[in-house]
């Protein structure tokens, strides 16, 4: 929820309430993001969603809108500690690619972390730019050093 709700609301509902927001969500048939499994565990997820799912996105300076076109957002990561450095995140990035094609989308967006040192996970949470360039994604701008803004267009 911390995309969908700008500074006061989500910092007034942080925990139990926001869990509680995106199960109405979800309980609503809006699908929010991706589940990667290995072997029937659960090991990963992805968020994604049309850009304006996100109320946070829409008011950012560092990763404001390219253009007017429409995107779908990858805003957030989570791979099990046991199963992180094992290329998870790129795969959930290309199957988020899948999901936004079959939904109808033409472009899906990113904004990692720029990092050249190993970061702790609470940090790279949005997902590092190595893996969006391993999924076939590319920097299309940079309003932050360390902030860019990655881009999958899908051929039809």
């Amino acid at each position: 929820m911390y995309w969908k709700l700008r500074g006061k609301a989500f910092d007034e509902a942080k925990g139990y309430s926001t869990r509680q927001m995106h199960k109405s969500i979800i309980d609503s048939g809006v699908a929010t993001g991706l589940l990667a499994y290995l072997h029937g565990e659960v090991v990963g997820w992805v968020a994604v969603e049309p850009r304006d799912a996100y109320e946070k996105l829409a008011h950012s300076r560092v990763l404001k809108p390219v253009d007017d076109q429409e995107v779908w957002s990858v805003t957030c990561f989570y791979v099990a500690r046991k199963h992180r450095r094992k290329g998870i995140t790129v795969e959930l990035l290309k199957a988020a690619v899948k999901h936004v094609k079959s939904q109808g989308g033409r472009i899906v967006e990113g904004y990692p972390v720029e990092t050249e040192n190993d970061m702790p996970a609470p940090f790279v949470y949005t997902g590092t730019a190595s893996a969006f360039k391993k999924a076939g994604f590319e920097e299309v701008a940079r309003n932050s050093p360390t902030r860019p803004i990655f881009r999958y267009v899908i051929k039809k």
